[in-house]
């Protein structure tokens, strides 16, 4: 029986699965009730620290929705503390940045330390959680891709506009560049960590660089996200690039180099996957809003994103960004085994094959007949008839005698030119003039000129 865990990597690799992966981004949050229960008691910072806290909740979704994979319970802003720069999280508002870093003598002042030094609590969780999924879902890790990051640290708050992260951007580029590589930097030696830790998946979020456009995107942007992605290569995990209202930049997306891109509900997802070709993995893509609408209207929407990704090999379902609050428990739940349901994919019969071993010999194919008495076309039961092995074949328990070996007779020498047999010269007749090209001839103009004239027509 095929386990969570392999049905995941197997997806993100574009092997064969039994049916469609599912996850939720958000899904450890406050649509579980358990989850608001902690959150009355601790904040979320505090239960990020907490290993025993932050592994409770990552593992509540595993346990309620019966999802493919849990993902590791943090914020795309904990890489900060090891970079010097404080931070709080508002509940109604979002990440906070006291001082926010808008100079070239901020960007100067930021810390490039390793990982593992920076946040420890973070890869005791994950070493925790490997140990307790036990083999049986997979664990994905994650970080916040530079742009999204670097909006936050600049703005100092949420912002609809980036207005102050752009103008940045536009005016003070060696500036704004200096900040991407040490964002870069930090955010790839945290993501090795998270892998070395035991992370099997990673996930890369750019949730706001829609708001840039295409060539802003491969200016600004880009370089550093491939960056990103081109130090984790030789960790041979799967990597997931994600952004929101970002359907303008899904080619250079792509291109950045992971091996999944994940789309938002705004194009559909055969079209998104044409886009960035059918050689990478594609995760998405239903509207999040839709899982507060009654559940016929989830099963309708949720068939569609099947439907466009085909039972292809390659596809996770997950929504087009995270998990709203006020969305009931128990349509995750639903829709995690609508989708294993719907996109199941038949069983293909394992070939009954012996194969040899050093501690047997070899062994031929072995034909068994169905056990049971037979039924013709009429419907009426014949009784059980033992059938004759076919030619060359023999049942497991009878090994193979080895052949004789026979030795073949010499070859006979080639007769030489002298002893070769007179036979008739063959006639040679010449080509018929106009030899065409439907024969593999080319007509020249001699041929032409050779031509016999047409006949004429006798004149009425």
């Amino acid at each position: 029986m095929t386990t969570s865990e392999e049905r995941f990597l197997a997806a993100c690799r574009r092997q064969d699965v039994d049916t469609t992966p599912v996850w939720f981004m958000r899904q450890a949050g406050r649509c579980l009730a358990e989850y608001r229960e902690l959150r009355e008691k601790y904040d979320i910072l505090t239960m990020t620290r907490t290993p025993e806290l932050c592994a409770q909740v990552t593992m509540m979704p595993v346990e309620k929705f019966g999802v493919d994979a849990a993902v590791l319970y943090a914020d795309i802003m904990l890489p900060l503390e090891g970079m010097g720069v404080p931070f709080q999280i508002d509940p109604g508002v979002g990440p906070i940045i006291p001082n926010p870093v808008r100079t070239a003598e901020d960007v100067a002042r930021l810390r490039v330390i390793d990982a593992e030094e920076a946040t420890p609590y973070l890869f005791e969780t994950i070493r925790g959680l490997r140990h307790q999924l036990a083999g049986k879902t997979a664990l994905i890790g994650f970080a916040g891709a530079p742009f999204t990051v670097a909006s936050y640290m600049i703005e100092g708050r949420p912002t609809k506009d980036f207005g102050k992260a752009k103008a940045l951007m536009y005016g003070q580029p060696g500036v704004w560049h200096e900040l991407m590589e040490t964002l870069a930097e930090v955010t790839t030696r945290y993501l090795k960590a998270q892998v070395e830790a035991g992370v099997q998946v990673v996930q890369l979020f750019d949730s706001w660089v829609g708001a840039l456009g295409r060539l802003e995107y491969e200016a600004y942007v880009l370089p550093h996200t491939r960056r990103i992605f081109q130090g984790l290569n030789d960790l041979l995990v799967p990597l997931i690039h994600f952004g929101t209202g970002a359907t303008h930049l899904l080619e250079p997306m792509a291109r950045a180099g992971c091996d999944i891109v994940s789309v938002d509900w705004r194009l559909p997802l055969d079209q998104a996957w044409d886009r960035i070709g059918r050689d990478r993995g594609i995760q998405g893509n239903l509207d999040p809003t839709v899982l507060v609408a009654p559940w016929p209207v989830i099963e309708r929407e949720a068939r569609r994103v099947l439907e466009f990704a085909g039972n292809e090999n390659g596809h996770i379902f997950n929504l087009g960004h995270g998990v709203l609050a006020d969305t009931p428990a128990d349509n995750l739940t639903r829709l995690v085994e609508l989708v294993h349901e719907v996109a199941a994919r038949p069983e293909q019969p394992e070939p009954e094959i012996t194969f040899a071993s050093p501690t047997r010999p070899y062994q031929r194919l072995t034909l068994v007949q169905p056990a049971g008495p037979a039924a013709d076309p009429a419907g009426e039961t014949q009784p059980d008839v033992q059938q004759p092995e076919s030619e060359g074949y023999q049942r497991e328990s009878e090994p193979i005698e080895p052949e004789p070996v026979v030795k073949q007779p010499e070859p006979e020498a080639a007769p030489t030119p002298e002893q070769w047999p007179r036979v008739r010269p063959a006639i040679v007749r010449p080509a018929p003039p106009g030899f065409g090209e439907q024969w593999g001839g080319r007509r020249t103009p001699e041929a032409d000129d050779a031509s016999p004239p047409k006949p004429e027509l006798p004149k009425p």
